[in-house]
C-alpha cells in the first residue's frame, strides 16, 4: 500500500507530505484546488513520461517520492528479476531537474522508466473517469475473464510455448533464407574450396620457398665467396690453419720452462679445432651449392600460385588462406546439412503448434466455464448500485487455428445493456458515463478478490451519479477497502462520508504566489466539509446534521 507521498517543487505544490491509512482514504477539494496535480505527481513515480515543465520554482529540481509497504504481496521474485534490493518498505523516487532531465530510483537504485512503470503497475491501479474507455479494450476484457478464471498458470504455460513456437518459426524463416542464398553461392564456394584444396598449402611453406629461391638465385655468388673463404683458411701461403698450427707448436715448446703457458696452449688448440670444423663446413656447403635452374623455375611457379591466391583472397599469408579454406568447407557442409535442419525445425514447429492448439482449447474451455459466473456477479453488483435491469453479456469466439496469438485464439467481447428490452451491444454505443463508471467499479471489485493489488485509486469516477446510487457506490468502495487500500478522489458527499481518513486539498494564496496543499481533516472538520459538499460554502444546521448522519452510516 501507499503509506506516504512527498512532493517538492511540482506545479502549484511547493512542499507536500501526506501519509495514507491502509483502508479507504477520501480526497476532496474545490475544483481547481489541485487534486489532479497530486495525482499527476503520483503518476510520475509510476513511470509516466514527462510532457512539460512541472516546476513551482524554476531554479530547483522537482522531487516526488512514494513510500510503499509491500511485505505481504510476494514481490521478492520481481525485485530479484530486476536486480533490485527488496525491502518491505520500498521507496519509489523521481527527480526532474530544471533542464528537463529525469532520474528514477527504486530503493535508491537508479532504474529506467520501463522498470519503474512495470513495478508501479504492481503497486497501484489508477482508475479515472477517463479510464472507463479501457473497458472497451478487448485486451482488458480478456484480462478480466482470465483473472476471474484463475488462468494465470495455464496462460503462462501457453505463452511460454507460444514464445518457443515463434522463435522456431523465426529460426526456420531465417534458415530458409540463408539456405536459399547459400545454394545460389554453392558453385562459387565449391570452386574456391577446390582451388585452395588442390593447392595443398602448408602453413610455413611460403617462407621456406622464398629462402630457397633466394639461395638459388645467388648460387654463383655464394659459391665464389665460399671458395675464397676456404682458400684463406687452408690453401693460401699464409692461410689461417697453418699459422694457428705453427703458433700452437711455439707455445708447446715453452711449456716445460713456463708451465703457466699451458692454459693458453689449450685455448689455442680449441680455436684450431673450431677453425678446422668451420673450414670443413664451408667446403661442404660450397660443394652442395650449385646453379639449378629447373628447381628455381619450380619454386617460382609454386610461389606465383601462392601469391595469386593471396591476392585473390586479399590476405598475406598461407595461414590466412588455410583459414579461408576451412571456412569454405564449413559453408559447404552447412549447405548440405541445412535441408536436414529445416526438416527437423519443421517437425518441431508442428509439434509446438499442436501443443499450442491443445492449450488454447483448454484456455477457451476455462474462459467459457467462468463467463456465466462473471455475468451473474456483475449483474448482482450493478443491481446493488441501482442498475437492476443491467445485463453484461460476454461473447467468446474461438478463432481458427491460424489465428493463434500470445493469449490463445479467443476473441472476447463485452456487450452491455442497462435497460429492459434493449439488446446487449458494445458498451461505447449504449452506456452513459455514469453507467460505465459503475460497470467498471463492479468489474474492478470482482478482480480485486482474485489478485493481490496493494492500492487502487478512483479519480472522480462518480461522474453522472448522485443520491442513492452514489451511496451504494460509496458502500462498494468501502467494502473494497477491506481487502486493499482505496484512495478516492470525489466530489460527492455520499462517497466522501465513507472510509476512515479524509484529506482536503486547498489553495493557499500568499502575497506573490499560490500553492496547493493538503491536510487530513479531524472529525468536526470532516462534518463541515461534507456539509459544504451538500449545501454550499455556508452550510446550515440541516446540512450539518445530514453530514453527521452520512458519517454515522444512517443513510
Amino acid at each position: 500500500m501507499l503509506s506516504r507521498l512527498t512532493i517538492r517543487n511540482y506545479a502549484l505544490i511547493e512542499n507536500l507530505d501526506i501519509s495514507f491509512s491502509d483502508n479507504m482514504n477520501i480526497i476532496t477539494g474545490e475544483t481547481g484546488a489541485g487534486k489532479s496535480i497530486i495525482l499527476g505527481a503520483l503518476s510520475l513515480i509510476l513511470g509516466q513520461r514527462i510532457e512539460g515543465k512541472y516546476f513551482y520554482n524554476q531554479q530547483k529540481k522537482c522531487i516526488i517520492e512514494g513510500h510503499f509497504e509491500i511485505g505481504s504481496y510476494g514481490l521478492e521474485a520481481k525485485f530479484q528479476e530486476k536486480d533490485l534490493d527488496y525491502e518491505a518498505g520500498t521507496v519509489l523516487r523521481r527527480e526532474i531537474s530544471a533542464d528537463g532531465k529525469s532520474r528514477a530510483f527504486i530503493n535508491d537504485t537508479p532504474v529506467n522508466l520501463s522498470t519503474l512503470k512495470e513495478l508501479g503497475e504492481l503497486l497501484i491501479d489508477i482508475h479515472s473517469q477517463h479510464a472507463t474507455l479501457e473497458i472497451n479494450d478487448e485486451r482488458f476484457q480478456l484480462l478480466v475473464v482470465d483473472t476471474l478464471a484463475a488462468n494465470e498458470i495455464l496462460l503462462k504455460n501457453y505463452q511460454s510455448n507460444f514464445l518457443a513456437y515463434r522463435k522456431a518459426v523465426s529460426r526456420h524463416k531465417k534458415l530458409e533464407e540463408e539456405s536459399q542464398q547459400a545454394r545460389a553461392d554453392q558453385d562459387y564456394f565449391q570452386f574456391q574450396f577446390e582451388e585452395l584444396e588442390q593447392a595443398s598449402l602448408i602453413a610455413d611453406e611460403q617462407e621456406v620457398l622464398e629462402h630457397e629461391l633466394n639461395s638459388l638465385t645467388h648460387a654463383e655468388e655464394i659459391k665464389k665467396n665460399l671458395l675464397s673463404a676456404s682458400f684463406l683458411l687452408n690453401e693460401d701461403e699464409r692461410s689461417a690453419i697453418p699459422q694457428l698450427k705453427e703458433s700452437l707448436n711455439q707455445l708447446q715448446q715453452v711449456e716445460r720452462y713456463f708451465p703457466d703457458i699451458q692454459s693458453l696452449s689449450e685455448r689455442l688448440q680449441s680455436c684450431l679445432i673450431e677453425v678446422k670444423d668451420i673450414a670443413a663446413e664451408i667446403e661442404a656447403i660450397e660443394q652442395d651449392t650449385n646453379v639449378n635452374e629447373a628447381r628455381s623455375a619450380e619454386i617460382s611457379e609454386r610461389l606465383d600460385l601462392i601469391y595469386k591466391l593471396q591476392k585473390k583472397h586479399r590476405v598475406s599469408s598461407n595461414q590466412e588462406l588455410l583459414a579461408i579454406r576451412e571456412s569454405l568447407s564449413e559453408k559447404l557442409h552447412s549447405i548440405s546439412s541445412s535441408d536436414e535442419e529445416l526438416k527437423t525445425l519443421e517437425s518441431e514447429i508442428e509439434r509446438l503448434r499442436a501443443e499450442l492448439i491443445d492449450l488454447s482449447d483448454t484456455l477457451s474451455a476455462s474462459r467459457n466455464e467462468i463467463i456465466p459466473t462473471v455475468e451473474n456477479k456483475v449483474k448482482e453488483l450493478l443491481a446493488d448500485m441501482e442498475m437492476p435491469n443491467s445485463v453484461l453479456k460476454i461473447e467468446n469466439v474461438l478463432l481458427d487455428e491460424g489465428s493463434l496469438n500470445s493469449s490463445g485464439r479467443n476473441r472476447i467481447q463485452f456487450l452491455f445493456s442497462a435497460n429492459k428490452g434493449q439488446e446487449p451491444a458494445p458498451m461505447n454505443k449504449v452506456a452513459s458515463g455514469g453507467e460505465l463508471s459503475r460497470l467498471m467499479l463492479a468489474i474492478k471489485s470482482l478482480i480485486s478478490r482474485h489478485i493481490s493489488m496493494p492500492t487502487i485509486i478512483f479519480d472522480e469516477i462518480d461522474t453522472g451519479i448522485s443520491g442513492e446510487v452514489a451511496l451504494k457506490v460509496g458502500r462498494m468502495m468501502d467494502k473494497l477497502s477491506e481487502s486493499m487500500q482505496v484512495i478516492t478522489i470525489t466530489h460527492l458527499p455520499q462517497i466522501a462520508s465513507k472510509g476512515q481518513s479524509h484529506y482536503w486539498v486547498y489553495k493557499d494564496d500568499q502575497e506573490d504566489t499560490t500553492h496547493t496543499n493538503i491536510r487530513e481533516l479531524n472529525s468536526d472538520e470532516r462534518i463541515t466539509e461534507i456539509a459544504k459538499m451538500l449545501s454550499g460554502e455556508n452550510p446550515g444546521e440541516f446540512a450539518l446534521q445530514h453530514a453527521r448522519e452520512l458519517l454515522s452510516g444512517k443513510d
